[in-house]
Formats: structure tokens, sequence, C-alpha cells
């Protein structure tokens, strides 16, 4: 089993479920000190998280609940945001509540100490990685990249063709994969996405010229109209009016310029439309694959050369 997977990724595996099945079973993820998950149901006055183990209660006293690498005090926010969602840990010990009735000890931070020691530290430029989307800011997407700890989607990085904002492409709680783009003189670790995504012509080879197709209208500039026809392949339409960005249009294709890295479009209709965004399509087999050292994104024949190394 795998136990530096973001948060969420255990909890309905096999080996979870055998483990928090019993008290045997309980005890033996002690003496064995594996990494489990359960949800968090309750945070107490004290600042504690009380987790169901199905089989026992739990109970996460507040410095237990997550790893700080400066020492600095846990914020209150991030506890409570723990509360309804599922959290990973070890089991330290056992403790009775008022009742008498026997309760788990548990320690996120140990886990996660675990997991920077044996996985994340251990990550270098250019490795590909399971992660889940915690929250999204204007700047970016936070990330989960294993045991609820957090790394940086930036917004420009999420995929080539631009987006305003990261809930135009990504939502809280979905799981992607990510390559490991930087790890700065802290340790701190920053991921990228769109090096997964495709290159210039392994989109536009989904296209041929002639085609009427959908795409999504991301900005109206002075000299055009830019519509994603995938996240990573944008093409470029004359103006229109009551063309708006965030609108679903429908646009034929005129012509497919490798050389130049242009595809330039028509604009037949737009209309506002509450679609969720479509799955992310990987271009890399993320089973087989898990470090690139360089990506391309522009043909051979292109002027330009747009590049990713690593």
């Amino acid at each position: 089993m795998n136990q530096y997977k973001p948060e969420g990724m255990l909890i309905s595996s096999i080996e979870n479920r055998d483990y928090l099945s019993s008290r045997a079973g309980i005890e033996k993820a002690l003496e064995r000190q594996v990494i489990l998950e359960a949800p968090a149901v309750l945070c107490d006055r004290n600042f504690s998280l009380h987790v169901d183990l199905g089989s026992m209660h739990g109970i996460m006293p507040r410095e237990e609940v997550q790893y700080s690498k400066y020492g600095d005090d846990i914020k209150d926010i991030a506890i409570l945001t723990r509360v309804g969602r599922p959290v990973c840990f070890k089991i330290s010990g056992f403790t009775r509540d008022e009742n008498g009735e026997t309760v788990a000890v548990l320690s996120r931070r140990a886990a996660q100490t675990e997991c920077m020691l044996n996985y994340t530290d251990t990550l270098v430029p250019g490795d590909i990685i399971p992660s889940r989307i915690t929250h999204l800011e204007n700047f970016g997407a936070f990330v989960d990249i294993g045991c609820g700890i957090v790394s940086l989607l930036s917004i420009d990085c999420i995929s080539v063709s631009r987006i305003s904002h990261p809930r135009a492409r990504l939502s809280s709680g979905d799981t992607l994969y990510t390559v490991i783009k930087n790890i700065d003189e802290n340790g701190r670790i920053y991921v990228s996405e769109r090096e997964l995504l495709g290159t210039w012509e392994e989109n536009a080879a989904l296209f041929t010229e002639g085609q009427t197709v959908v795409g999504i209208v991301r900005s109206i500039e002075s000299y055009g109209i830019f519509v994603e026809l995938s996240p990573n392949l944008a093409g470029l339409a004359e103006l229109k009016d009551d063309v708006k960005v965030g609108q679903t249009a429908a646009v034929y294709i005129k012509s497919i310029i490798p050389e130049k890295m242009k595809i330039k479009l028509i604009i037949i209709d737009s209309h506002d439309s509450s679609q969720k965004p479509s799955p992310l399509t990987y271009f890399i087999d993320t089973d087989k694959v898990f470090h690139i050292d360089r990506w391309v994104y522009s043909p051979a024949s292109s002027e330009k050369c747009v590049e990713t190394v690593f």
C-alpha cells in the first residue's frame, strides 16, 4: 500500500478498511506504524480533532494535527477545515475517555513527518506525482502532494491556454497528476500540470481544417478573440459582436499553421454555459512514465521554441 498519497486516496483501500475494522487491527497498525485514513467528524473546544475509526473512536490532539518544518504554531483554521474530510494519521497509543471507553490517540504530524522524510524530500524537478486540489485562489491552486503536505500549482502552470481563474479548469477535491517544477532553498515544492497535457502538435492533431467544433472564449483583444479548443491549444478568431469571455462557442477551423503555432478560427455562434470543465486528458502514460527531463511544446518546424527544462 502506497502510504504517501494525497489525503482521501487511502480511505477506501482494502488495507485501510482491514486495519480499522477491529481493535486487533488498530493494535496491529500501532505495532507496524502504518499510515491510515478516516474522517474527522468533530473539533472540540481544545481544538482536538475527533475521528471516526469505525470500530473505535479516535482523538487527535491539537499539536498532532499538522507538521511544521519551521516549528510554527498551527493555525485554528487549519484544524477547523479538516472537519468533514478524511485525515491521515498514525496510531500513537490508547487512552480512555470520560466514560471509560478506550480511545485511540492519533497523530497526523507523525504521518506527515514520515511522508516528508521518505517521499517529498526525495522528489526532484521532473518527477510526475498524483495530487489533489485542496483549495483555489486567484493566483493558482494549492494541491496536496502526500499526507496533506501542500504545494502550489500557479495559474500559469495549469495549462498553456490562459485562464482568468483556476476554477475555469479545476475544482476543490479534484485528483490530478502534476510534475515537480522546482524546489526552492527552503524546500518548498512547486508543481506544474501543463507539461502533461500535450504538445501543440499532439493537440492540433485532434482537429482538421474545415471542421466546426466547440471551444471556450478565453480572452478578447483588439486584434481578435482567443478561443480554447483544448487546455493546451487555443486559436484566434476575428472580432465578433456580442461575444463574451467564458462563453461556449461553435468555431469553424479556417487553417492550422504548425510553423507559426497558429490556428485561425471563425466564430459561428456563442452562448453562456454553466457546463463544468471537461475531464483533463494526459498525453503521458502516468502508469508508466514517472519522470521527464524536458518538454518541448512547439513543433520542430516552428520559428519559436517553447519548452520546459527540469
